[in-house]
């Protein structure tokens, strides 16, 4: 493989191939964990590739796995090389949530399902600073900064020409209501999302209050999904001091029905387009 390769989808194929050697041999990740000295945490996080895994790591479990194939051996530590590349995301410093990042810029698709704010690919960068500096109190204006800038990067992927996110997003009715930043802002916002669900890979329906109890209650998720068939569908769940990731293929399965049933149950596309240029106009009173 080319070694452009997204470095954090990289590092989800390389633990994959690791866990099938694990597999292979009859092992528990305890097990190898003891040979090696390590903690079962590490050898669990260089699996679900939510680890960078060196070439010494890669060297240590091919000897404890008996790998005699040297091409085998050649490849993983390849793609250990390439997975220890930096995605554009590390040019912005630390960001708590680069995992992520990183399999949004790598996915082919990804379907969202929000129920308080505007998704941060639709947001504009006015929508985006206020909800920043309202959801993080004591954060510096530096900071601020930092995270608005990413995630007008991350909106590149929406805006590309020949290869665009496919994004497929349902908004609960409460964040057209809420008021992040001020009245203006959030007409201007309103009036960005009736423009980008213009793009024909970009599909915005809204869960209207009247629909009641509805399979989103729980709250915040998306779905990515990717061209190669290597890579394996991923639920997202954000967390305020640490996020979940979900890959296990009943559980993907689950949310994937339960956002059928979204889309099912919220207004249709064009009646979400009348709602939503309906909420801005009463933003411009």
């Amino acid at each position: 493989m080319a070694s452009n390769v997204n470095p954090t989808v990289r590092r989800r194929r390389l633990g994959q191939e690791l866990r099938r050697l694990r597999e292979a041999k009859g092992m528990t990740a305890e097990e190898v964990a003891d040979r090696l000295l390590v903690s079962q945490s590490k050898i669990s996080r260089l699996e679900n590739g939510r680890r960078s895994i060196s070439q010494r790591d890669v060297r240590d479990l091919c000897g404890v796995y008996e790998v005699e194939d040297q091409r085998v051996v050649d490849s993983l530590m390849e793609m250990a090389r390439d997975s220890r590349q930096q995605g554009w995301w590390h040019a912005f410093g630390d960001i708590p949530y680069s995992v992520y990042i990183g399999l949004e810029s790598a996915a082919q698709s990804l379907r969202v399902y929000e129920p308080q704010l505007v998704t941060g690919l639709l947001q504009t960068r006015a929508y985006a600073e206020a909800l920043v500096r309202g959801a993080l109190p004591e954060t510096s204006t530096a900071e601020i900064e930092k995270r608005v800038n990413v995630r007008m990067h991350r909106q590149e992927r929406v805006t590309e020409e020949d290869n665009p996110l496919r994004l497929w997003v349902v908004l609960d009715e409460a964040a057209l209501h809420r008021v992040v930043g001020s009245r203006l802002v959030m007409r201007e916002q309103l009036e960005h999302l009736m423009e980008m669900r213009q793009l024909p890979h970009v599909t915005v329906q809204v869960m209207p209050f009247e629909a009641g109890a509805h399979p989103g209650l729980n709250g915040q998720y998306a779905i990515l999904e990717f061209a190669d068939t290597a890579d394996s569908s991923v639920v997202y769940l954000e967390g305020v001091t640490s996020d979940l990731y979900l890959e296990k293929a009943p559980d993907v399965q689950k949310y994937a029905v339960m956002y059928e049933h979204l889309r099912a149950q919220s207004l249709s596309v064009e009646h979400s387009r009348e709602f939503i240029a309906k909420a801005a106009k009463n933003f411009a009173d």
